[in-house]
C-alpha cells in the first residue's frame, strides 16, 4: 500500500534531494511558502521550505526499493525507527495540500 513518508535532508539541500529523488522516479512533495526577506535596505520575496530539512515521498515500502532513498544526494535518511521507515498518519499530507494556492505555495 502506497503511503507518504518523511525524508530528512541535509541543511539547505531540500531542492537537491527533491531533484535527485524525482530522477529516481519517486513521487516527491516539497511544500514551499513565500517569505519576505530584508537585507541591506533591500526587500525581496523568496521561496522557502515549509518544513526546513524535510520533504515527503510517496511509495509502497513493501514493493519499492526504499533503501536507495537513504543514499540519495542531499538526503540524510528516511524518518523511522530501527528498520523500515514510519509512514505519515493518514490525512496530514492531504490537509497541508488543501491549503496550497494556485501556484502550489502553502
Amino acid at each position: 500500500m502506497r503511503q507518504w513518508y518523511v525524508v530528512h535532508c541535509r541543511v539547505g539541500s531540500e531542492k537537491r534531494a527533491e531533484t535527485n529523488l524525482l530522477r529516481q522516479e519517486y513521487e516527491v512533495w516539497l511544500p514551499m511558502y513565500r517569505k519576505t526577506r530584508r537585507h541591506a535596505r533591500r526587500v525581496e520575496s523568496v521561496l522557502r521550505p515549509l518544513f526546513p530539512r524535510y520533504l515527503f515521498v510517496y511509495f509502497d515500502a513493501e514493493s519499492t526499493p526504499w533503501r536507495a532513498i537513504n543514499s540519495t544526494v542531499g538526503v540524510i535518511g528516511l524518518v523511522g525507527h530501527d528498520g523500515p521507515p514510519t509512514p505519515m498518519p493518514e490525512g496530514i499530507i492531504e490537509e497541508i495540500k488543501s491549503r496550497e494556492n494556485d501556484t502550489g505555495l502553502v
